[in-house]
């Protein structure tokens, strides 16, 4: 009986850790063949019938052929920077005009500005396929692109909304493009996993934005 009862309680105990646990967040995003052609370039691989690169998102293998990276036009990702505000492990909300609040225990899985690197080198490569795509510079700095971007907005809205808000900038060989960006998304349902896939369509549409620029500054 009393064997009984100490199980019943751990129970309750165990569901009522679990439901005050933390929740972590990543976005999602498709990863390119275009990240599996640059890995081959900078290892120097050969292709093979059994040869692969993972997805890092489903875990398939890509085929990969190895190429000379000086036939390709190239894009250094060099920084993503968030406002101090979004910086936190927290998910942010802004509950009025003037006031914010940070989640708690819905947390990013890995640091934001970490993840929206990432992001932002998957959907570019997939918007540009011959282009190399990465965060670190290849060959000569006077023969890419670089970008740099700064969000000062990447939250949650009182009103249902999703704001992604920023600045980027495109450098190369002297050109610049600047371009700031104002997104207010709509959630299409109530709760944080809403909330962050709406964020990442924001964040999938700068990166539209900015392969468009990267095509205008290339010609």
């Amino acid at each position: 009986m009393l064997k009984g009862k100490l199980l019943a309680l751990a129970t309750v105990l165990l569901l009522g850790a679990y439901a005050g646990g933390n929740t972590y967040y990543q976005l999602p995003y498709k990863a390119s063949t275009t990240a599996a052609t640059l890995t081959s370039i900078e290892a120097g691989a050969t292709a093979s019938g059994a040869g692969g690169v993972t997805d890092v998102q489903s875990g398939a293998a890509t085929p990969f052929r190895a190429e000379s990276a000086g036939v390709h036009p190239k894009l250094w990702v060099e920084q993503v920077s968030v406002a101090d505000f979004l910086a936190g492990n927290g998910l942010v909300y802004q509950t009025s005009d003037v006031q914010y609040t940070t989640a708690r225990s819905n947390l990013w899985a890995s640091p934001l500005e970490q993840q929206l690197q990432q992001a932002l080198v998957a959907n570019l490569s997939a918007a540009l396929p011959v282009t190399l795509v990465s965060t670190q510079p290849i060959g000569s700095r006077d023969d890419g692109s670089e970008l740099t971007v700064t969000l000062t907005g990447f939250h949650g809205r009182y009103d249902g909304r999703a704001v992604v808000q920023g600045v980027w900038l495109l450098t190369q060989n002297g050109r610049v493009i600047r371009q700031p960006f104002d997104l207010a998304l709509p959630q299409e349902k109530d709760g944080y996993d809403a909330l962050v896939r709406t964020l990442a369509q924001g964040w999938d549409k700068v990166g539209q934005q900015v392969a468009k620029g990267f095509i205008v500054i290339s010609k």
